[in-house]
């Protein structure tokens, strides 16, 4: 089993700013995870993409937070940071970090979430 421990998150004003981590450990070797990133979900809508690395190579990122949000990862931490600017009340949701074996679009391990408010 892989554990996701998240940290950040919390209420923000409108054109705040706030980043999250998440720090990969666990059982199995962190190093067959080959995709590790972001969801999110806000009530009343399914979960989303927000911003995932997939292979360790450029990451990808839903389109309503391009130019604002940023994923980073630091690899000798296990730890991926997500860098959120010019937030917006539409961000509001609750935040998961995901990791999987093999895309980024098939989770197999789920933080247990951290919730961002934005207010207007």
């Amino acid at each position: 089993q892989v554990q996701l421990r998240e940290s950040g998150g919390g209420l923000v004003q409108a054109g705040g700013s706030l980043r999250l981590s998440c720090q990969a450990s666990g059982s199995i070797p962190v190093s067959n995870i080959n995709a590790m990133g972001w969801y999110r979900q806000a009530p009343g809508k399914s979960r989303e993409l927000v911003a995932m690395f997939s292979n360790w190579g450029n990451p990808n990122y839903a389109d309503s937070v391009k130019g604002r949000f940023t994923i980073s990862r630091d690899g000798a931490k296990n730890t991926v940071y997500l860098q959120m600017n010019s937030l917006i009340p539409e961000d509001t949701a609750g935040y998961y970090c995901a990791a999987a074996q093999y895309s980024a679009y098939n989770i197999d391990y789920w933080g247990q979430g951290t919730q961002v408010t934005v207010s207007s």
